[in-house]
């Protein structure tokens, strides 16, 4: 049963500026804007519980949608500050910080972005249900491109408070593979006069401007420089399927076979069968990815080699520090939505490139869209076997070779999660998974590491709420995803637990 929060009356005071998603339910009256604040100041939580089992009926139905947010599905209100919470490896007892602790680094990561073209043929959204089938529809995927934005600006927010080095993504940048989502990502993140995320014919769901997900609006860009990651989604066709001429004539073709939205009528439904055509939505293969990115400002941790390989494995350094980056490209081609490292290339770039980390001295700190667990060998939904797919218990005995290797930044679950891998007896590193900026609680990281003067290094995960900045379709954007949420059609697993959320994990610093 649905109940009520002892905080419904703040809730509703809250409430979004969107109680509808169509043009016959008008926006209702204009909420404040949500304040950039770190979570261990206080968090944005939804006015009501998460249902369980789900909701009957569905967030994909405008009149279920509209009404849902009538009874408050959307409304959020000021939750409690959370503490850090230390963690240290098992057995260790880290020492008290030395005499002159110091920072090394400060950077931000955001992970699975998934900006969609919201009406493309390719898309499943007939699938749509609780749990598994979850991510078939997004209630927000009309408003992530606005939502990014926000968060570039919250970005840009915090880096004028304290300097943040740099953002990593972390994979699932774009939704589908297609040409225009993958422009919407670079346009956001590096900043263009004009950004409208539209496909097909001209949408304007509530007429004139920035009051809709279709509208143009303009993006400032992050004023810090940004790491490209990438995700199965970025490569792959709704994050699974290879992308083949067949599929390409579907992207761009005028017929929806598994659901997609129509803007011509109010609160955009799904649909199948005729939708307007956009070879815009063109299918880019991994080369025209890694060409896209690397022709886009400073290329964003990508050059030749990347281009003419068509994976972004990379390393790149901290200056003034002995910290290294060394990014992973773990997306399968071949299909699938597992996680796929092979051979070849731990053999011919990922060995060498640690083995030089070794001799120059340098920490290293990993960066790939999947977490280990998810590693597989090509199988799942539109997928084939790999022979040379290097798998989970491989993987891990491989680094028991390079004790150097200290952290791992992660995507993919959209989930906030932190967990030690043990390599050997004795050694390993963290793993650290940050929920989706797509899905509830539509949060990022900042991540500081210390050295604390006393033989381990620190890192600080700092869970932050961006901010809206007057712009409504943003507030609607997370209207629409908590009540995703909370309507229990959603995953509800993004928060993590309180241990995987705030956290200050502690290591030994390798042996030089």
């Amino acid at each position: 049963m649905r109940q009520l929060s002892l905080f419904t009356l703040a809730g509703l005071l809250l409430c979004a500026p969107a109680c509808s998603s169509s043009d016959e339910d008008p926006p209702g009256k204009a909420a404040p804007d949500a304040p950039l604040r770190l979570t261990t100041e206080a968090t944005l939580m939804p006015s009501l519980l998460r249902l369980d089992p789900a909701d009957t009926r569905s967030p994909a139905v405008p009149e279920d949608r509209a009404a849902m947010l009538k009874e408050g599905f959307g409304e959020w209100m000021d939750g409690p500050a959370e503490p850090f919470q230390t963690k240290a490896p098992p057995g260790v007892t880290p020492p008290a910080v030395g005499a002159a602790p110091k920072r090394l680094l400060r950077f931000v990561h955001m992970p699975d972005l998934q900006l969609a073209d919201d009406e493309s043929p390719t898309r499943l959204c007939s699938f749509d249900a609780p749990g598994l089938f979850s991510p078939a529809f997004r209630p927000q995927d009309t408003n992530i491109c606005h939502m990014l934005n926000a968060a570039v600006k919250s970005v840009n927010e915090l880096h004028s408070i304290d300097p943040i080095d740099f953002l990593m993504l972390g994979g699932d940048n774009a939704d589908s593979a297609q040409e225009n989502e993958v422009n919407w990502v670079l346009s956001i993140l590096s900043g263009a006069e004009s950004v409208e995320c539209d496909s097909g014919d001209n949408d304007d769901p509530r007429k004139g401007p920035n009051n809709d997900g279709k509208d143009a609006f303009k993006a400032p860009g992050l004023d810090v420089p940004w790491k490209w990651v990438t995700g199965n989604h970025d490569i792959l066709v709704q994050g699974n399927l290879p992308v083949s001429p067949a599929k390409n004539l579907e992207a761009i073709g005028a017929t929806s076979a598994a659901g997609t939205r129509d803007w011509s009528q109010p609160g955009g439904p799904v649909v199948k069968g005729d939708v307007v055509a956009d070879p815009q939505r063109r299918l880019l293969d991994r080369a025209e990815v890694m060409s896209k990115v690397a022709a886009d400002g400073d290329g964003h941790g990508l050059g030749s080699a990347q281009v003419q390989s068509g994976k972004a494995i990379y390393t790149f350094d901290v200056p003034g520090t002995d910290l290294r980056f060394l990014v992973l490209d773990t997306a399968s081609e071949t299909g699938g939505s597992d996680g796929l490292l092979r051979q070849g290339d731990v053999d011919t770039v990922i060995k060498p490139a640690l083995d030089t980390a070794v001799a120059d001295g340098k920490i290293v700190i990993l960066n790939s869209h999947h977490a280990v667990a998810s590693m597989g060998d090509g199988t799942g939904l539109g997928g084939k076997q790999q022979p040379d797919a290097v798998l989970e218990s491989a993987w891990l005995s491989f680094l028991s070779g390079y004790p150097n290797v200290r952290f791992s930044m992660v995507g993919h679950s959209h989930a906030n999660k932190v967990r030690f891998l043990e390599t050997t007896a004795g050694v390993g590193y963290w793993e650290v998974m940050t929920s989706a900026l797509a899905d509830f609680p539509h949060q990022l990281r900042i991540l500081e590491l210390w050295d604390q003067d006393n033989g381990f290094l620190m890192m600080r995960a700092t869970n932050v709420d961006f901010a809206t900045y007057g712009d409504t379709v943003a507030k609607e954007g997370r209207a629409l995803g908590t009540l995703d949420f909370v309507s229990g059609w959603g995953d509800g697993e993004g928060s993590g637990a309180v241990e995987d959320r705030n956290v200050e994990i502690w290591i030994e610093k390798p042996t030089p």
